[in-house]
């Protein structure tokens, strides 16, 4: 403790502190970009967790109306190769898809909104070129339309088709096919022109 009388009542002054990188311009401007490449990378890692989380996800835009997209979305004959039974255009409508001995699977509609969205709840599949086949059920297909300016984006989410399954790389292939080349098409043209693609 100092000394009592040696006290002078005069307070120290306390020198200035050096400014670190970030005080300067140039820090500013390098903690600017900086937080810009974080930002990046955390939005990166967002998506990536959104696809091992929710599933895979693809989307594209048209010039046709909303209605024309939500009319085309549930002809599915139209646009999914394979061999379909049962009601794709009703709320709570059930159809079932069948690719040879490949793949089949049911789904029930859950969501039915004219011109914005359309889910399917797949309720039952059999997978037969992975080792659970039963990897679909329980997961959701989902379509959402949007008008954005003069043209309508179409979303399309299979929700629970993740990486970690093993049908992920065939199903998001052929799902990437179906949607953005023969859904498209589809919608476009007005043809009903599906292609065979083995998976899904």
């Amino acid at each position: 403790m100092a000394d009592a009388a040696n006290w002078t009542g005069r307070v120290r002054p306390i020198p200035p502190q050096p400014r670190g990188p970030t005080g300067s311009r140039a820090g500013k401007r390098r903690s600017r970009h900086g937080g810009a490449r974080t930002q990046n990378a955390i939005t990166q890692l967002v998506r990536e967790n959104d696809i091992a989380t929710k599933g895979f996800t693809t989307s594209f835009t048209v010039d046709q109306t909303p209605d024309a997209v939500f009319a085309a979305i549930n002809d599915v004959r139209g646009w999914w190769s394979g061999e379909i039974a049962g009601d794709t255009d009703r709320l709570g409508g059930e159809f079932t898809y069948r690719y040879k001995d490949v793949h089949r699977s049911t789904q029930k509609i859950t969501a039915f909104v004219p011109g914005a969205k359309v889910v399917w709840q797949v309720t039952d599949a059999q997978l037969n070129f992975v080792a659970d086949k039963t990897e679909w059920n329980g997961t959701e297909i989902v379509f959402e339309i949007s008008r954005k300016g003069d043209k309508t984006e179409v979303r399309f989410q299979h929700v629970g088709l993740v990486p970690a399954f093993q049908c992920y790389g065939g199903c998001s292939g052929a799902w990437g096919f179906y949607v953005n080349e023969s859904l498209r098409d589809y919608i476009v043209t007005g043809k009903a022109q599906p292609t065979d693609v083995a998976i899904p």
